[in-house]
């Protein structure tokens, strides 16, 4: 039975062998798929041969060519429509943090101390509308920590050239930045010079003879929101003595929202050099409704209006008075400078404003400067009871102020000008 069944078995079988067809059309079709193009033709006509890459070798089809021919083929230019516009075709690279990369740390602990950041000439700027008006304005920028490449792509591609570019984790940008919703980029920027900024044209068209002086504002959020009223009344400058908190420090770049890129801004002065920053003639006047030539040249309609701040905030109130040790006569010891309303007009020259700090007020220098250059103590009125006005609401107001006084004193020339 056995013996049977191999029999049927084998008579079962095929007695041709099975041959298997390839579809040779499909091989033909694949092969085409792999050859690179030799030429590339555009629609305009224009032919473009394509360069082979420096491994192959040319067919030997190719030698065969007429010398003729060969020497025919001419250089072809690239349209307009082919030169490198993109980020990629520029050929800027990055570099890939890995995990145990320190240079973020390194730079941002740099960056973030007052001692640092002068001693090594870097700013910090975070988030990209602030990187963009830094960038406009002329600053020159050493590295950007960017957690998405579209981030980089948006900057333009001229001012990044030579500049590091590390690609870093979000969550690395979050554990540094000091925003509530970190935008993920980070440029660190070498120091402004106010010399080498170009600022805006409408900014520098609009500019007006108003400086402002800030003497021992500790706060860097009224520092920056300072620095935006000084940017939008069209201040000429803006000038800082030592004392101050830095202006480049990044809680007082992000609340001046890039006013630091629109108006010059001196940082770390000495008030014996404070003049040389100024126009001649210019007239410093002081904004402190506290003192005692203020609170002795106010009227007591004046006092009543509460013109005259609580004497606590007196700065010099141990030293309102001294003795002559030749005459015994006891005489004043702040400088004497007229008290006058803030809405009189005190811009007839040159005028810059002294804003002083909420903590210390003004300084004794301030009120010694105010007074060699013929200036005055500029009041601003408050309902009585009511404490003295932040200290950039107070700048604020002044340097509004002077730029209703300046354009007035404009109007009126021009008035004139028309009827003569």
């Amino acid at each position: 039975m056995a013996m049977l069944a191999k029999g049927v078995c084998r008579a079962m079988r095929p007695s041709l062998p099975v041959v298997q067809t390839w579809n040779l059309n499909g091989r033909r079709w694949v092969r085409a798929l792999r050859r690179s193009p030799v030429k590339v033709v555009f629609p305009s006509g224009e032919v473009v041969e394509r360069k082979r890459s420096p491994g192959k070798q040319p067919r030997k089809a190719a030698s065969k060519a007429h010398p003729q021919e060969q020497g025919q083929k001419q250089p072809l230019h690239l349209s307009p429509s082919r030169t490198p516009r993109t980020w990629e075709e520029t050929g800027l690279h990055y570099d890939k943090a890995f995990p145990g990369d320190r240079r973020l740390s390194n730079v941002m602990t740099i960056v973030k101390s007052r001692p640092f950041r002068d001693k090594q000439g870097k700013i910090l700027l975070e988030g990209r509308r602030l990187i963009a008006d830094a960038l406009k304005a002329g600053a020159v920028p050493k590295v950007f920590f960017f957690s998405r490449l579209e981030y980089i792509k948006e900057l333009p591609v001229d001012k990044l050239k030579g500049v590091s570019l590390i690609k870093v984790k979000f969550e690395d940008i979050k554990d540094w930045s000091d925003l509530v919703a970190p935008q993920g980029i980070i440029g660190i920027f070498a120091k402004p010079d106010h010399v080498k900024m170009t600022y805006p044209e409408t900014q520098l068209h609009h500019s007006l003879p108003l400086f402002l002086i800030c003497d021992n504002l500790r706060d860097p959020g009224n520092l920056g929101t300072i620095l935006r009223s000084a940017a939008g009344a069209g201040c000429s400058k803006v000038l800082l003595t030592k004392g101050c908190v830095d202006a480049w420090e990044p809680k007082v770049l992000r609340a001046g929202m890039g006013a630091h890129f629109q108006v010059p801004v001196i940082n770390n002065l000495e008030w014996e050099t404070v003049l040389n920053y100024l126009p001649p003639d210019t007239r410093v006047h002081v904004a402190d409704n506290c003192g005692l030539y203020a609170q002795a040249q106010m009227s007591t309609k004046a006092s009543d209006h509460g013109w005259v701040c609580d004497r606590r905030f007196l700065k010099f109130h141990k030293f309102e008075e001294e003795e002559d040790i030749e005459t015994g006569d006891s005489k004043g010891w702040l400088p004497e400078i007229e008290v006058q309303s803030y809405d009189l007009d005190w811009t007839e020259a040159p005028a810059a404003v002294v804003i002083g700090g909420e903590t210390h007020g003004v300084s004794l220098e301030s009120l010694q400067l105010a007074e060699s250059t013929g200036g005055k103590r500029l009041l601003i009125p408050v309902v009585p009871g009511v404490d003295s006005l932040n200290s950039a609401m107070a700048a604020s107001i002044l340097l509004f102020e002077g730029k209703r006084q300046l354009r007035l004193r404009v109007e009126h020339l021009n008035r004139d000008r028309r009827y003569h």
